[in-house]
């Protein structure tokens, strides 16, 4: 009896040694590194940006050394956004990749590739760029890999906010998205909400190693008129730059001219969001929403409480 028992107990240590040595394997994953959106007019987008105070750096040629122009316009020395040319057909989606933060990229991108991951952007200066389950492109980037080189603010008023803190788009199947974003890559559930108190529009889940996070958005677009339908998704496809009082947002957008845009009746536009926490939207010119958020919630919170930490203005990536 001593012998089974033994035995037993070794094999139960052995179940929970196994999925401890698997979360070893993967490196850290620390947080957002870039949005990557469309752009069928770049120069309308750089005036945009550059109203958010985000400087371009120095034209660069695409993802992974492509001949597709990329601009990539800084938000801190660690996050920047990224602009590519709208293809022909353009795609419903408004978001054409997000870059995650990870301390070991050639680890991550060997542990993925051993969980049968394809890979479609092998390493390359620091990145790779893997598919998730509906398709969306999700790179990942070694911490420090790249340097912030703009410089010249020429016509780019004061940041509007240097923390990207999280990026959110369409999902179809939170099943099917939950097997690559928690199950291989270990994303903890942060908060879920929707518009009304009895359905779930919003999941958002947290990098495993940080507070920035990823948000499906559930149930949509149902719009059938075809322009109505890509707003509706710009709505839906965005990035969300976080600051401590969202009063520092209006103060800002004022002074760089926000109210002589197309973006005017939106500059003081705050609101409370379901999760407790104070928001102001504006859209780019292909309208890909961009959501400032402040850190942490002010307000009542909808369906769910909080199950993580939030977010602060400087974090380690």
């Amino acid at each position: 009896m001593k012998a089974l028992s033994g035995l037993a107990a070794a094999l139960v240590m052995g179940l929970l040694v196994v999925p401890v040595a698997e979360a070893q394997q993967r490196p850290a994953i620390t947080g957002i590194a870039f949005a990557r959106m469309y752009s069928g007019n770049p120069p309308a987008s750089d005036l945009f940006y550059a109203m958010l105070g985000f400087p371009a750096e120095p034209e660069i040629k695409g993802p992974q050394g492509s001949e597709q122009f990329l601009q990539r316009y800084d938000v801190s020395d660690s996050q920047w956004l990224e602009v590519v040319p709208l293809p022909d057909p353009a795609p419903k989606a408004r978001l054409a990749a997000v870059g995650f933060t990870t301390r070991n990229a050639a680890a991550l991108e060997k542990y993925l590739r051993a969980k049968g991951v394809e890979i479609v952007e092998p390493l390359k200066k620091g990145e790779f760029t893997v598919l998730d389950p509906e398709g969306n492109h999700i790179v990942f980037v070694q911490a420090g890999s790249h340097k912030m080189g703009a410089t010249n603010r020429d016509g780019v008023g004061e940041a509007t906010s240097q923390r990207i803190i999280h990026a959110g788009f369409v999902v179809k199947s939170a099943e099917a998205e939950d097997h690559f974003y928690r199950e291989l890559l270990g994303f903890r559930p942060y908060w879920h909400g929707g518009m009304k108190d009895d359905r779930t529009d919003f999941v958002s889940l947290q990098v495993p190693d940080g507070s920035d996070w990823l948000e499906y958005m559930l149930n949509g677009p149902t719009l059938a008129d075809p322009a109505a339908q890509l707003r509706q998704i710009g709505v839906m496809d965005h990035f969300s730059l976080g600051l401590a009082h969202m009063q520092d947002a209006v103060d800002e957008l004022a002074r760089n001219g926000c109210a002589k845009t197309s973006q005017a009746a939106n500059c003081k536009k705050t609101q409370m969001g379901r999760d407790g926490k104070v928001q102001l939207n504006v859209f780019d010119p292909d309208f890909t929403r961009v959501e400032y958020m402040e850190f942490k919630p002010s307000g009542p919170i909808c369906c769910s409480e909080f199950a993580g930490k939030h977010p602060t203005q400087i974090e380690d990536k």
